[in-house]
């Protein structure tokens, strides 16, 4: 294992080299350039192919076919970007191709701007694109977690035969924070015999996502539910932070956790129990764990920078018997730790 300090943005190209990345495309939007940046100079020296798009519909498609041939394949954009993209994320899901997508997602909507936001909770978590699916989805909130759920969105993208998606945003991805770069010498991708290839005697394969005859696309959808199904028995992730003892839990990901950390400690200095429950896989939500504070706290304040995306999942998961605050935050000004605290006060009339 490598100790760097590292920018969030590099610790992630990195995770996708050493996990075997061999085709990138992509297409140049701010803040995300930093990304392809660092594998157009990196990922050709282990034998990788880079390639700058005309556009992210291209990008998307040049990764369907790239996986099809079985390689390990990644894209990265910013929100509108992604946006153009959500036809063949679809086509991916609906073909059942392996791929990781990173949003380091920017204000919006529309053209928007490139501050920090978290608007993107919405495209991410439900769909995007046309149909009956859902693709695994990860919120990093650390240089560290840059790294280690982009190997994990790699190795989730294979087994489920799914693609994955890094949600990120513009404070993670241009902070530098130490970073232990767990596996310097690389992974060896799984064999996928589903895939195209040369193998000489082998039957016809065929990829595609396209059912007409009878009740085949049914059967279809029925099989990628299943597959959904074991992603939330098997890949659940999500972080607790002092909530045994809680008055008041905080529930946020990404950036908007981490200033919530340092609300937690001021307010239990000055006499206040906050805790947090911090989601980390987005999807599948960590919907038990999170009911199952229930048991032991009833106010439970929800903060995005957003107006409240997220924030109609914990309402729908913790139902009409606890107290739910929000806050939300949309525009490029991630609020402090003296705001969160405020605003905790005034919100539960404390």
């Amino acid at each position: 294992m490598n100790k760097l300090f590292s920018r969030g943005s590099d610790a992630l190209a990195m995770a996708a080299i050493d996990s075997g990345l061999k085709f990138y495309a992509g297409y140049p939007i701010t803040p995300q350039n930093d990304i392809p940046e660092f594998l157009s100079r990196e990922l050709p020296k282990v034998g990788g192919t880079f390639v700058q798009a005309e556009s992210e519909v291209a990008s998307i498609n040049m990764l369907l076919g790239a996986s099809s041939c079985g390689f390990r394949v990644m894209t990265s954009s910013s929100s509108p970007g992604i946006s153009l993209m959500q036809e063949g994320i679809s086509y991916l899901a609906g073909s059942e191709l392996p791929a990781v997508i990173v949003n380091v997602s920017r204000w919006g909507p529309g053209l928007g701007g490139i501050g920090a936001s978290q608007g993107d909770y919405h495209q991410a978590t439900k769909g995007g694109g046309h149909g009956d699916y859902f693709i695994p989805v990860f919120a990093p909130y650390s240089v560290q977690e840059m790294y280690d759920l982009t190997v994990k969105a790699f190795d989730v993208a294979d087994k489920y035969r799914t693609p994955a998606l890094i949600l990120a945003d513009v404070m993670i991805s241009l902070m530098r924070e130490t970073l232990i770069r767990r596996y310097p010498e690389g992974i060896k991708p799984p064999e996928k015999s589903w895939a195209f290839g040369e193998r000489k005697g082998e039957r016809q394969k065929i990829i595609k996502s396209l059912y007409l005859k009878g009740n085949e696309l049914e059967v279809h959808n029925w099989k990628l539910h299943k597959k959904f199904e074991e992603m939330k028995k098997n890949e659940i992730l999500f972080d607790k932070y002092l909530c045994d003892d809680a008055d008041i839990i905080i529930v946020a990901f990404g950036m908007v956790a981490r200033v919530a950390r340092s609300t937690i400690e001021l307010a239990r200095e000055n006499g206040l129990k906050l805790g947090l429950f911090r989601p980390i896989s987005l999807v599948p939500y960590p919907e038990e764990e999170l009911f199952s504070l229930t048991k032991t706290c009833k106010n439970f304040f929800v903060i995005e920078m957003n107006t409240g995306q997220m924030l109609y999942d914990v309402m729908r998961i913790l139902g009409r018997n606890v107290n739910i605050r929000f806050y939300g935050k949309p525009s490029s000004y991630v609020p402090t730790p003296d705001d969160l605290f405020n605003k905790a006060k005034e919100l539960f009339n404390i």
